[in-house]
C-alpha cells in the first residue's frame, strides 16, 4: 500500500503480544524492536518503498525520508536509540515516531527478545513463542527404513529448526515414504514421498488423512511399480530433491506446530484453491516444485468434508477448472486451446477414453474462457455417464440446470414444434447475422437454417453437408440461430484445418450469468458486443429455465455414482462447487445421440 508522512492514529499504541509500547514514545521504545530479517528497502526521490515477508509500504511526502531512514536503520541494527538525537516534541522526533509507526502497522519489525531462528523472526507474528512450542514438540518420525535419506534429511531439517525428532521404524511403510506427526497426543501429520523422478508432501491432516492422501498421491504421480506390490519404481532419488522433499515436509510440519501458516496458501499461487487442501509435487529435472490444490478421493477428517461454494464468476470457476485439469494431480484431462484456431470461432479440446481408446472433445464458443468451461463440464458428464443416467454438470446449480433443461428440449422435441419462422425473427439480431454469414459467406458453407418456436423458447437448427444438424434452444429466435450458427462454423473450421474429434460441445446461454457477474458494462455496450449479448443471455436465463422446466417435465434425482473412477471424479466436483444432476422427464425417453442435436 502507499501512505504519506502523516501521523499515524494510535501512534505509540501499536504492537504485539509479545512487547506491548502502549503509552510509549516510539523512539524510546526503539531498543526493544529491529527489522524483520528479508526486509527490503528501495529509497524514492521523495519517498521509501519496504518490503517484508508478508506485507509492503509505500511511504512518499518529504525529499528527506531516505535521509530519516538511515538514522532509523543504524538504531534499529545496534537497539541504542541514544544515537537519535531527536529532542521530545521536535519536528524530526515527530517523524519518526510517524515512520516507526508506519513500520509497527505493516508488521516490519520484531521483537529483540530471544533467539529465534531467522526464518521464524521474518515470518511468524510471535517468533520466540513459535520458537518456544517448536522446542516443546516432539515430532514422530515413522519410516519403513529409518536410515533411508529420505528420513535422514527430514530429521536433519527439524533439528536445524529446533525440535527434537523422535525417529521409529515403520515396518508396514513402503520404501520412499515417511510420514511427520506433530508429537506424542497431536494428530497433525504430513506424509512424504520421493523416487527417482519426483517426489511430493500431503497437506496436514490427521495419520490417516495423510496415508490415504499419500497412497492416492503415489498412485496419480506414477510412482508405485505396475505389479501392485507398494514399492517405488524407478532409480534411487538424487540427494538433492530428497532434500528439498524433506525440508519442505519438515517445513509444513513445523509450521503447524507453531501456528503459522500453511507455506502453500502463504502468498497467491494460480495452482492453489483457498479453502481446499494443497500438496507440494516435486520435480527432479528440472529440479523444481510447486503446490496444486488437491482433491483427493477420500475425505477423512471432517475439515475437508466441507465443499467449495459454487463460483461467484466465471474466472472463479476457471480456476477451479484448472485444478480439475491439473496435469499433475488433476482428475480430469485439462481442455486446452493448445494450436487450435481461435478465429472466427474460439476453439478448445481436451482427451477423454472412449471405449478404451483415446478419443478428443472439440469445444466452440464465442470466447476461449466460454469453450474452456463448456468443455471441463462435457468431458466430466462424459466420464460420469452409465447407461441408466443421463448426467448433466455445470459449474452452479443453474448453469447444470440450463444446460440439462436445453438437452432435453433439444432431444424430445418430437412433434411439438409449430410452424417454421421467418428470417426476420431472427435477422435483426447482430450475433445472430455474425455467425450465420460467417458460416455462409466467410467459410462458403452451403447450409439450410430452420428456427422454430417451442413454447415460450425457440429452436434453430443448422443442416451443413456431411454433418449431423446442430440444434440450440434459447430464449430467442436471435440466441438460437446465433448459438447453432455457431456450432456450424466449428465445423466447418474442424475440417478445414483436418481436425479430428469424437465428441464435440456447443455453448449455450447457461454460462452467461457467470461471465457477466461483477462485470459493468460501459455504456456503449450493446448485445452487438459480446459483453453486452451475455448481458442479455443472462437476463432472460431465468425466464427460459422456468419456461422450459414447464414444457419438458424434467425433474433431478438423486444420483449415486458408479465405480471407483467416477465415485473420484463426483468427490473432485463436489469439493470444487460444482453441481452434478441426474435427470428424468416425463417425455418419451428415446432420444438421438447427443453430439448429433447438442452436447
Amino acid at each position: 500500500m502507499t501512505t504519506s508522512l502523516d501521523p499515524v492514529p494510535g501512534l505509540g499504541e501499536t504492537g504485539d503480544a509479545e512487547d506491548a509500547i502502549d503509552g510509549v514514545d516510539g523512539v524510546d521504545a526503539l531498543a526493544g524492536w529491529r527489522l524483520r530479517p528479508g526486509v527490503a528497502l528501495t529509497p524514492l526521490s521523495n519517498g521509501l518503498h519496504l518490503r517484508g515477508w508478508r506485507s509492503s509500504v509505500t511511504i512518499e511526502g518529504s525529499r528527506a525520508l531516505p535521509a530519516l531512514w538511515q538514522l532509523l536503520e543504524a538504531v534499529l541494527r545496534t537497539g541504542d536509540p541514544t544515537a537519535l538525537e531527536a529532542p521530545t516534541g521536535s519536528p524530526l522526533r515527530g517523524a519518526l515516531n510517524t515512520l516507526i509507526g508506519h513500520l509497527h502497522a505493516h508488521d516490519l519489525l520484531v521483537a529483540r527478545d530471544g533467539c529465534a531462528a531467522r526464518w521464524l523472526s521474518a515470518a511468524a507474528p510471535h517468533p520466540a513463542a513459535a520458537a518456544r512450542a517448536i522446542a516443546a514438540a516432539r515430532p514422530r518420525l515413522r519410516a519403513g527404513d529409518p536410515a533411508d535419506p529420505l528420513a535422514q534429511a527430514a530429521a536433519r531439517a527439524l533439528r536445524r529448526a529446533g525440535a527434537v525428532p523422535c525417529v521409529a521404524a515403520w515396518p508396514a511403510g513402503p520404501a520412499g515414504l515417511l510420514l511427520l506427526s506433530a508429537g506424542p497426543g497431536r494428530s497433525a501429520t504430513v506424509a512424504a514421498g520421493v523416487s527417482g523422478g519426483g517426489g511430493f508432501v500431503t497437506a496436514v491432516g490427521s495419520p490417516e488423512q495423510a496415508e490415504a492422501d499419500a497412497a492416492a498421491l503415489t498412485t496419480r504421480l506414477g510412482l508405485v511399480a505396475d505389479d501392485g506390490s507398494g514399492t517405488t519404481a524407478g532409480p534411487a532419488a538424487s540427494a538433492a530433491l530428497t532434500a528439498l522433499v524433506a525440508g519442505a515436509a519438515a517445513q509444513r510440519l513445523l509450521c503447524a506446530v507453531a501456528g503459522l501458516p500453511d507455506p502453500a496458501h502463504d502468498g497467491e499461487d494460480h495452482l492453489v484453491l483457498s479453502g481446499l487442501p494443497a500438496v507440494l509435487v516435486a520435480e527432479a529435472r528440472p529440479l523444481r516444485a510447486d503446490y496444486h490444490a488437491w482433491l483427493g478421493p477420500q475425505a477423512l477428517d471432517h475439515d475437508r468434508r466441507a465443499p467449495l461454494p459454487p463460483p461467484d464468476t466465471l474466472a472463479q470457476a476457471l480456476r477451479r477448472v484448472a485444478a480439475l485439469g491439473d496435469k499433475r494431480v488433476g482428475v480430469l484431462t485439462p481442455a486446452l486451446p493448445d494450436a487450435l484456431p481461435q478465429l472466427p470461432v474460439a476453439l478448445v479440446s481436451a482427451q477423454l477414453p472412449l471405449s478404451g481408446s483415446e478419443g478428443t472433445l472439440l469445444a466452440a464458443a464465442a470466447r476461449t474462457d466460454l469453450a474452456r468451461l463448456d468443455a471441463a463440464c462435457r468431458v466430466a458428464e462424459l466420464r460420469l455417464s452409465d447407461p441408466h443416467s443421463r448426467i448433466t454438470v455445470g459449474a452452479t446449480p443453474d448453469h447444470a440446470w440450463g444446460r440439462a433443461l436445453r438437452r432435453e428440449a433439444a432431444h424430445h422435441l418430437g412433434d411439438h414444434l409449430g410452424d417454421r419462422l421467418p428470417s426476420r425473427s431472427w435477422d435483426d439480431h447482430p450475433h445472430a447475422r455474425h455467425w450465420w454469414r460467417t458460416l455462409t459467406e466467410r467459410l462458403g458453407q452451403s447450409a439450410e437454417l430452420t428456427v422454430h418456436q417451442y413454447g415460450a423458447a425457440y429452436v434453430a437448427s443448422v443442416r451443413t453437408v456431411g454433418r449431423p444438424p446442430i440444434r440450440a434452444v434459447e430464449a430467442s429466435a436471435g440466441d438460437a440461430v446465433a448459438f447453432a450458427a455457431l456450432g456450424a462454423v466449428a465445423h466447418a473450421v474442424s475440417r478445414r484445418h483436418n481436425l479430428t474429434f469424437h465428441r464435440f460441445s456447443l455453448p449455450s446461454g447457461a454460462s452467461a450469468p457467470l461471465a457477466i457477474a461483477d462485470l459493468e458494462l460501459a455504456g456503449w455496450e450493446d448485445e452487438g458486443w459480446t459483453t453486452g449479448w451475455l448481458a442479455g443471455l443472462a437476463a432472460r436465463e431465468g425466464a427460459l429455465r422456468t419456461a422450459l422446466c414447464r414444457q419438458t417435465g424434467l425433474r433431478p434425482t438423486p444420483w449415486r455414482p458408479v465405480g471407483a473412477d467416477a465415485a473420484t471424479l463426483s468427490a473432485a466436483l463436489h469439493a470444487c462447487g460444482f453441481t452434478v444432476l441426474s435427470s428424468t422427464s416425463n417425455a418419451d425417453q428415446a432420444a438421438k445421440p447427443a453430439e448429433e442435436v447438442y452436447s
